[in-house]
């Protein structure tokens, strides 16, 4: 990413926009949202603006998007300013560097580590047990959902199934939904459900160890092996619970039982690879050093 530099620029709502957040392109991973970092006019504002796409539902959008002002759970930033209803529904959280995992493993060079799959696995498998014991589901996780800061994941594009397309309406092939992600009951139409959370946690373990969402279990580290096909297993009811996840990630303790919290948010303990580590110093330097965008026309 290259500084931004701006004589003028987009404005949405009270925020200019500096740069875009994922990359673009034909061969580009399905996101559900229009996600950008942008600022404030006197500069000292700085967010991840979000937007639907232009065929999802913008009043869907902007339930979601009030929803998540409480966070799901602990990986997943909350939802800080939203619009009013209107032609350009946007919402904001508090900026951060990250990167959409897809730019992580092209950062990388390709799948991520053991211990750095472990880590990932274990905090998006928590801020599911968090959900579904409030009876919340995530509906829309995904690769390009799951952002990755310097000390772990942030879960985002919560609900984008619904947003997508309401219940009892097909959800495949529409824009912004990865396919393998998205699970069978709810790709024909079903009301997201946990198994649903956890089939596309699968999905997302498996992108993170192959590069796709679909993998041949031959494909897949031994530490997934097993608990990757479990996940993707059609029949709902044949699929772990996301507290299932989490102890069998859980690092072996002989005998202990497992620790629900394996890394706590703020701790700087996630272990990202040394470039993933560099691109994320890059990108906040480049953010601090872009220039403040000014009103088109001003």
């Amino acid at each position: 990413m290259q500084t931004p530099r701006h004589t003028s620029a987009r404005q949405i709502g009270p925020y200019f926009v500096v740069t875009r957040l994922d990359p673009a392109g034909p061969d580009a991973m399905p996101v559900p949202e229009r996600r950008y970092i942008a600022r404030s006019a006197d500069g000292n504002c700085t967010v991840l603006l979000s937007l639907p796409l232009a065929d999802a539902d913008p009043e869907r959008f902007l339930v979601e998007a009030q929803a998540a002002r409480t966070p799901l759970g602990p990986w997943t930033p909350a939802v800080t300013d939203c619009s009013t209803p209107g032609p350009t529904p946007w919402c904001a959280r508090a900026y951060e560097p990250v990167l959409p995992l897809p730019t992580v493993l092209a950062v990388h060079g390709g799948p991520l580590p053991d211990e750095t799959l472990r880590a990932l696995g274990s905090c998006l498998a928590e801020t599911l047990v968090a959900a579904h014991s409030r009876g919340a589901t995530h509906a829309g996780l995904s690769p390009a959902a799951v952002l990755l800061a310097g000390d772990g994941p942030r879960v985002t594009c919560s609900g984008a199934a619904r947003t997508a397309a309401p219940d009892g309406k097909a959800r495949s092939g529409l824009p912004g939904l990865e396919a393998g992600s998205l699970s069978p009951e709810q790709a024909s139409g079903g009301r997201p459900r946990p198994p649903g959370d956890v089939y596309a946690l699968g999905a997302v373990l498996a992108y993170a160890a192959t590069g796709h969402t679909v993998p041949d279990r031959e494909e897949l580290p031994f530490l997934l092996r097993s608990l990757v096909p479990a996940c993707l297993a059609r029949d709902p009811a044949a699929r772990p619970r996301a507290i299932d996840v989490l102890q069998a990630l859980a690092p072996s303790t002989s005998g202990a039982a497992p620790s629900p919290t394996v890394i706590d948010p703020g701790s700087r303990e996630f272990p990202l690879p040394g470039r993933v580590i560099a691109a994320l110093a890059r990108q906040s330097a480049e953010i601090l050093a872009a220039d403040l965008p000014l009103p088109l026309g001003g």
